[in-house]
């Protein structure tokens, strides 16, 4: 005979209420945010560029900006650890808001320091866009906590997508404020954070983490009075899963970012227009974030650590056809770049999944910000040597070593699930 769970106090609200209710003001604040994460991907080199009359300096903002983001991770995390979710991602977000006014102002005063300081406080937008994914997690069940990533998850592409798309608008907009046209893409970004911070700071009520340490203190509670009623343990999947999911996401995202960086150079190279460059990046891009709702469903269906070991394979394979594609071939390799976004989407989504299901309440947040500052050193760092790698080797040797790298997944799963 089963024993009954542990009940839950009527003066808690109704978890499974709370829980769509998050969801859906997660998703408004993501699509925000996703429109405020383009700026600096998309016009940050061009400004510095600008400023300095040089492209040496040029890759600068996208390491600065990644450097900004490590630092919030921290920030954010140990800011929800201590008084929740709500005011953890306002505060983030608001902080991305302050970047980017101080980006325009740099523009304006043609001060190429400020703009590399106000770039690096922008990079807390990045950090926050990404943190609200484990908010989405805190109130699902065990079952459900891949899906419930995955929804905030996709819910950044629209905006990520509609944010480069207003290059040319918020341009003109600037030119009419007398703000620099490159300048223009940063006050959409301002904009967009700061009504994702007012989104949140207004309507993510009942905080999901406080909301979730509610219930488990109250269902302890409950099973200590009443042990007959003593539930099962968290049904997540691997017990030393801190390393395995951290491990997932962080390779993942330096394999990912380092071929990806060095794609368009490759094509540029090769003779292929910009066009053609955004084009593959654009359905990279899609598929790191289009197949969320797929990947929570398999990963919740079938298991982490398969989802996981998939993460790895399918990042052999873009690698391997990356390093295969000839040159002049666009179609090739936009399905391999297309493949390294998937594979991404596997362990991020995996990883994520395996990190919530392993670390206890009372250091969630603070554990999935350290968490979330090595994948950004991990991106970074994926960056800055893919560069090196390819001036001394070549783009297939590059391709070749990602996909090799991301093989150390598949060990790494067989022992956490042999000592399960």
């Amino acid at each position: 005979m089963t024993s009954p769970a542990p009940a839950i106090p009527a003066s808690i609200p109704d978890v499974a209420q709370a829980q769509r209710r998050i969801l859906r003001v997660l998703v408004a604040s993501q699509v925000l945010s996703g429109a405020g994460l383009a700026a600096g991907v998309t016009v940050g080199a061009l400004l510095a560029q600008d400023m300095l009359g040089s492209t040496s300096l040029a890759g600068l903002p996208s390491a600065l900006f990644t450097a900004g983001s490590a630092l919030a991770a921290v920030v954010v995390g140990r800011i929800s650890q201590a008084r929740g979710r709500r005011p953890g991602l306002a505060t983030g977000y608001l902080t991305g808001a302050i970047g980017s006014a101080g980006v325009i102002t740099a523009a304006v005063l043609d001060n190429p320091v400020l703009l590399f300081i106000a770039l690096f406080v922008y990079g807390a937008g990045t950090a926050t866009n990404l943190q609200a994914r484990y908010a989405g997690a805190d109130l699902a069940p065990a079952g459900r906590r891949a899906r419930a990533v995955s929804t905030v998850l996709v819910a950044t592409t629209l905006g990520g997508v509609a944010g480069p798309n207003l290059a040319a608008p918020a341009g003109t907009l600037a030119e009419h404020l007398g703000i620099p046209h490159l300048a223009g893409l940063f006050v959409i970004s301002g904009a967009a954070y700061s009504l994702a911070a007012l989104v949140l700071a207004l309507w993510l009520r009942p905080d999901p983490l406080l909301l979730a340490r509610a219930v488990a203190q109250a269902k302890e509670a409950d099973a200590a009075a009443n042990p007959a009623a003593d539930a099962a343990a968290d049904t997540g999947e691997g017990r030393g899963g801190v390393v395995l999911g951290a491990l997932v996401m962080i390779l993942t995202q330096l394999v990912m970012v380092a071929i990806m960086t060095m794609t368009p150079v490759h094509m540029h190279d090769h003779g292929h227009s910009t066009a053609a460059s955004g084009l593959v990046i654009g359905i990279h891009i899609g598929a790191m974030y289009l197949p969320s709702p797929l990947t929570g469903w398999l990963v919740d269906r079938y298991g982490r650590m398969k989802i996981a070991a998939a993460s790895g394979i399918t990042l052999l394979a873009a690698g391997i056809l990356a390093a295969a594609a000839p040159g002049d071939s666009v179609a090739l390799l936009a399905l391999a770049l297309a493949l390294l976004g998937l594979g991404w989407n596997f362990g991020l989504v995996s990883g994520t999944a395996i990190i919530t299901d392993t670390v206890p309440l009372a250091t969630r947040a603070k554990t999935q910000g350290l968490v979330d500052v090595s994948i950004a050193l991990a991106g970074a760092t994926g960056g800055i040597t893919s560069g090196i790698m390819v001036a001394a080797t070549s783009y297939p040797a590059l391709a070749l070593t990602g996909g090799a790298l991301s093989l150390a997944l598949l060990p790494a799963v067989a022992a956490t699930a042999y000592r399960r």
